[in-house]
């Protein structure tokens, strides 16, 4: 079975060079109308030219595909609408979403300037917001649509000297959680892209031969999957090196305490049978982890039958 996306437009950020170049081109060689957006600016945010997405839609015309280029500061919202209704006056509809647009401006949190903390968070997180809200009623009326956002394992697992970029991207997390939710009944799918990639971002931070096998070309074919129209929901796909594996964030079925030890020493005293995988679970929706509480407080509690 082939994946195609005849018919369907695809806005893809922070797409003229790097991992958002590799999936605009793969989207558009397999049918889709792709806005390149891209602020044109360096690694850490800074500048801004149009070059690079122009160069982008170059490719993708020179394949026999459309493509038209774009300029919006993802962290704005307004030049973001503005974005969405080129897009809507130029094809009348858009069914994909990839949140790619991003910076870095690491630096350990001792030494982090705040300043510079928001900024990561305004491009990564409120980015990935703006281009969202300003898809969403759109995907809504339409019945459709297909969103990714881009996480990283710094935000899952933690890396040194990415408190700031670590943050935003555990944020876009949360985000996909209840868009999952509120999106469901017009199927609208949302899920997140963990990739590692050798790109200007990683450039230096990672050994040569290492770097020379992290291609965007081998994480974007789980970007492809997570935007068909059979794709998954609320998945995390990890991708890099042409590996693919999913994260997930699981509860441990836990322990009640007596009143008695509810107590910092009762946790201690408890904490094996507290921290037990057995009967761990993946939670659909947070309102789940207060039924379980409660449900296991009133049966120690003698107020339902066991």
């Amino acid at each position: 079975m082939s994946i195609r996306y005849d018919g369907k437009v695809a806005i893809v950020t922070g797409s003229g060079q790097g991992l958002g170049r590799s999936h605009a081109i793969e989207l558009a060689k397999r049918g889709a109308k792709v806005v390149i957006n891209d602020l044109g600016g360096s690694v850490d945010g800074s500048g801004a030219g149009s070059e690079s997405a122009q160069a982008v839609v170059a490719e993708i015309e020179a394949l026999g595909g459309e493509a038209i280029a774009n300029g919006a500061n993802v962290a704005n919202y307004e030049e973001v609408e503005a974005m969405v209704k080129q897009t809507m006056d130029k094809w009348g509809r858009v069914d994909i979403l990839v949140n790619n647009a991003g910076i870095l401006r690491d630096k350990s949190f001792a030494k982090c300037d705040l300043d510079d903390f928001k900024l990561v968070v305004d491009v990564h997180l409120m980015g990935t917001i703006n281009c969202t809200k300003a898809c969403w009623d759109i995907m809504r009326e339409q019945a459709y649509g297909r969103v990714v956002v881009t996480t990283s394992s710094s935000g899952m697992y933690g890396n040194f000297g990415q408190t700031n970029y670590g943050s935003a991207k555990m944020g876009v997390i949360g985000a996909m959680n209840t868009l999952v939710q509120e999106g469901a009944k017009f199927d609208i799918r949302v899920n997140a892209l963990a990739p590692t990639a050798g790109t200007r971002m990683t450039e230096g931070l990672i050994p040569e031969e290492a770097f020379a096998l992290l291609t965007p070309e081998t994480v974007t074919p789980a970007v492809l999957y997570m935007v068909s129209e059979d794709a998954p929901n609320k998945t995390i796909i990890c991708a890099g090196a042409g590996a693919y594996s999913v994260s997930k964030i699981v509860e441990t079925d836990g322990v009640w305490l007596k009143p008695e030890d509810q107590t910092p020493e009762g946790i201690a005293a408890n904490w094996d049978a507290i921290t037990s995988p057995v009967n761990e679970r993946q939670p659909e929706a947070g309102f789940e982890q207060t039924v379980k509480f409660t449900g296991k407080a009133m049966e120690g509690l003698g107020l339902v039958d066991k």
